[in-house]
């Protein structure tokens, strides 16, 4: 089968709670098999999408003088505007042919914690575009939402406390992301894909994908499967983080993006991650005497910092 399950959750949003363990079941089935699922029956309109993609497109087609007033390279909390090749998902080929727009969860200049230089913490830096910011935010806040809907499901597949994951994703270190990807034709060379082969850092990743396509999925046993747009769904995949959780029960499948020719592509992902002071340490019922914890505990934020490293040579110079 190369067709990636599609999954209703409405009923996670119903108030009979006996329609919730099918959901359940079927979300654990497919982060076991796949990593990677489809969800129909949120409650993210189709206005609201329309809106932010009408946003995005023209936010990425004003001059890069003006979208580098909010350069990324040159906050230290990892927000506003990723110019093209900023990042280099797949160290093997070329930096990536994207440029992005990066914000998180809110805290202002003088919050305790930004003051104290806790990493990833800080105000966002939006454009100053009429109606963007408070149109970024409202999403951003419904986006965490449906997220903690799905962790609150996966809490019940793994028969772990139902408010494990709500306790962990105060003050979140989400990223909600705009994404533009030129036609493939504009790369730089042959080898400059959309986004490089790479696994997700985070925990869950929810993503809203135009109709362009480009979306590619290599499931554990198999070769590149195409995972084509789906009107009125997200794609949802698992990060390291959880499969770290998970002690490797949810896979964290590595995907791509092939630039498609001849059109632009805009994608909207968001990365659900908890708290930065969270311990990821092995889930109760994801270890045994035969299938010990493979990871050793690390902090939501040490994760993080260690992957974009990786990722942004812009970190790397900060740590070097």
């Amino acid at each position: 089968m190369n067709a990636l399950p599609i999954i209703d959750i409405a009923p996670l949003y119903s108030d009979d709670e006996s329609a919730w363990p099918a959901v359940a079941e079927r979300i654990d089935r497919a982060c076991r098999e796949w990593g990677f699922f489809y969800i129909v029956g949120h409650p993210i309109s189709s206005e609201r999408i329309d809106t932010l993609l009408g946003a995005a497109k023209r936010f990425f087609a004003q001059p890069t003088e003006e979208k580098l007033k909010i350069d990324i390279t040159q906050t230290a909390h990892h927000r506003g505007y990723g110019a093209i090749a900023t990042e280099q998902l797949d160290p093997s080929k070329p930096s990536d042919l994207k440029e992005t727009f990066d914000m998180g969860f809110h805290m202002p200049a003088d919050h305790p914690e930004v003051l104290a230089g806790k990493p990833l913490r800080g105000p966002n830096r939006h454009p100053d575009e009429p109606g963007w910011a408070a149109l970024m935010e409202q999403h951003y806040a419904d986006m965490q939402a449906l997220a903690t809907t799905l962790l609150r499901a996966m809490a019940l597949a793994l028969d772990i406390e139902p408010e494990f994951f709500d306790k962990r994703f105060h003050e979140p270190i989400s990223v909600l992301r705009m994404i533009h990807y030129p036609p493939r034709q504009t790369a730089s060379c042959a080898g400059q894909q959309g986004a490089g082969a790479h696994t997700d850092y985070g925990c869950i990743t929810l993503l809203y994908q135009d109709e362009a396509g480009g979306l590619q999925v290599r499931p554990r046993h198999g070769d590149w499967i195409d995972a084509p747009p789906i009107a009125g769904s997200f794609v949802v995949n698992i990060g390291d983080m959880m499969a770290r959780w998970s002690n490797d029960r949810y896979t964290s499948t590595p995907h791509r993006v092939i630039s498609p020719l001849g059109v632009d592509r805009y994608s909207m992902p968001f990365f659900a991650e908890p708290h930065p002071d969270t311990l990821i340490d092995c889930l109760p019922n994801c270890s045994s005497a035969d299938n010990p914890p493979k990871y050793s505990p690390v902090t939501s934020a040490e994760y993080l910092l260690s992957r974009f490293a990786d990722t942004y040579a812009y970190r790397r110079e900060e740590q070097g």
